[in-house]
């Protein structure tokens, strides 16, 4: 904004019952925001509603809703859905190159129709999400940004088949991240094996050599892209740290010491912690594997709890396209496990907003209802307490000043789409 002058841009005012700022600082009532040329221009509190209402300018009235920054989720996977028919999970796993631009266009259309307006894509065995990327101009009616990885990679004989090959006989990770997928705006490493829903607890071994590991994060750093880390347990955890990895994905059993060490370094947690109430809710009532998934869930919200009292840095992502973690939807649940592990809900919501926008670069952009920023907001009805609920059908969503249509949950394949 330094250097544009605004001063001869229409303005509209907007009125908003309630306004989270996205920063985790506590929800203001009665805030009057300007909006000039599709940015913040000011935020104040609001003197009299009638007397806005009589000044004869393009005023807004919220006065009954809350206005809160767009959000991000950090992990997804664009080209699977969350059903948990496992025929049909094996035929998403698998697809050949072409079917999943239609899948992937929906999937976009529900985070956008959720108040989401950006993605960390965590792969597939296809590279479908990056190939999307690269082929599909942004649609102005799903505006949702997409950060992609490239192709991800895993030891042979080990878990991470269905996001992308094993490693070839004979080269280094490091080595085949020197001929990452060109246009990629990530590396996704898979470190550590799948939670256990047999054993309660149980942790596999790294998948990569620390050394591997550390020299595969500085190549791909020499490259420009960050590097996010599947690694679940203790030792996986921490190597991945030591390595220099940008942010830890699940995390589950990692431990407080790791926990320390996250804060310490400023590394990112994205937890997923929805996806173990996932299998809860969708795996056979009185099973093992039902009664192990609610004890990995309860021990994540536990970790969560810790990790806010130490000041981790979080970033909200659901793992959606996982058994049962639909996308969009999936956001609202995971805002509902950190409000039960102690956020308060603007707080839950900045991990969401500002803090999931860092890890994404895309600070300047969305994240953040303060003077100078795109103006990029959701409108839900209601009050605080409505959300994170309430963002299940939002008002409205507006990106730089401008109100986007909310087509909902179009049917793939459709004239919108073609």
């Amino acid at each position: 904004m330094q250097g544009e002058d605004l001063s001869r841009e229409p303005s509209l005012l907007i009125f908003a019952g309630w306004l989270i700022d996205g920063t985790g600082t506590p929800a203001e009532s009665c805030v009057i925001a300007e909006v000039q040329a599709g940015h913040f221009s000011s935020i104040q509190p609001a003197a009299n509603l009638d007397s806005l209402k009589a000044a004869n300018r393009p005023f807004l009235d919220l006065s009954h809703c809350t206005v809160l920054p767009v959000l991000s989720d950090c992990h997804v996977h664009l080209a699977w859905s969350g059903t948990t028919d496992r025929s049909q999970r094996d035929l998403q796993f698998h697809q050949p190159r072409g079917p999943a631009g239609a899948a992937i266009s929906g999937n976009l259309e529900r985070h956008l129709a959720h108040g989401i307006l950006a993605v960390r894509d965590g792969g597939d065995s296809g590279n479908h999400a990056l190939r999307f990327k690269q082929t599909h101009p942004r649609n102005p009616y799903v505006p949702v940004c997409i950060r992609a990885a490239g192709t991800v990679w895993h030891k042979p004989g080990r878990y991470g088949s269905i996001l992308g090959p094993a490693l070839p006989a004979g080269k280094t990770l490091a080595d085949c991240l020197r001929s990452a997928s060109p246009g990629a705006d990530h590396v996704k490493i898979v470190n550590s094996g799948l939670n256990s829903l047999a054993v309660f607890g149980r942790q596999t071994p790294p998948q990569f050599e620390y050394v591997e590991l550390r020299d595969a994060v500085n190549t791909a750093a020499r490259a420009g892209m960050p590097v996010m880390v599947h690694a679940n347990g203790v030792r996986a955890v921490r190597e991945a740290i030591e390595a220099g990895c940008r942010s830890i994905e699940h995390g589950y059993f990692m431990g407080r010491e790791n926990l320390e060490y996250l804060a310490e370094r400023r590394v990112y947690w994205v937890p997923t912690a929805y996806s173990m109430k996932a299998y809860v809710r969708g795996l056979d009532a009185g099973t093992i594997e039902q009664e192990t998934a609610r004890r990995n869930y309860d021990h994540q919200v536990e970790q969560l709890a810790h990790a806010r009292a130490m000041g981790v840095p979080i970033a909200l992502g659901t793992d959606a396209g996982g058994f049962g973690i639909h996308h969009g939807s999936s956001c609202i649940e995971e805002l509902r496990v950190l409000v039960e592990a102690g956020f308060p809900v603007e707080e839950a919501l900045a991990c969401a907003a500002s803090r999931s926008a860092r890890l994404l670069g895309l600070q300047n952009e969305i994240g953040r209802i303060i003077r100078g920023m795109p103006a990029s907001f959701v409108v839900v009805r209601g009050g605080i307490s409505s959300l994170p609920g309430s963002l299940e059908s939002p008002a409205m969503i507006f990106v730089r000043g401008e109100r986007v249509p909310l087509t909902r949950y179009v049917t793939p394949g459709s004239a919108f789409h073609r």
